[in-house]
């Protein structure tokens, strides 16, 4: 089984294109297992307000809309939630896990807006060993 780590922030877009990476490996139905993982980021507001209480990713859009891609193609898929600094969050499941890649959405930023906020992906891609796939967003 080829383990796939699909860390899933709250743009519904991103979440959508990193399934569609996913559902569309080969045999994916047959031979691929995701683990979506949302990680619950209160420091920066990155939660809707109404989430807070209830740290269960279940209750994230964009994690229903990535579970529904993943399940209508087959996929085996797994769900977790966590909470803390995202990037740090993300490279230590990756690190606990027996996966094979990881598949982060990414958002279009100048280099300038990365120098100033940072970039998750950029943040995996530098801290993890394991191959890591960056899509884009997919509009619907």
């Amino acid at each position: 089984m080829y383990r796939v780590l699909v860390p899933i922030d709250t743009d519904e877009s991103r979440a959508t294109a990193q399934a569609d990476h996913v559902a569309d490996l080969p045999d994916a139905a047959e031979s691929v297992s995701a683990t979506i993982l949302f990680v619950f980021d209160e420091t920066t507001g990155d939660v809707p307000e109404e989430h807070k209480r209830f740290n269960t990713a279940t209750r994230v859009g964009a994690v229903r809309r990535a579970t529904e891609r993943l399940e209508e193609a087959g996929v085996e898929i797994e769900i977790r939630d966590d909470s803390g600094d995202p990037s740090k969050r993300i490279v230590s499941a990756a690190e606990e896990g027996d996966f094979e890649s990881i598949v982060v959405g990414g958002r279009e930023r100048s280099a300038v807006g990365k120098a100033v906020f940072g970039s998750v992906a950029l943040d995996v891609i530098r801290e993890t060993s394991l191959p890591v796939v960056v899509t884009g967003s997919r509009e619907e």
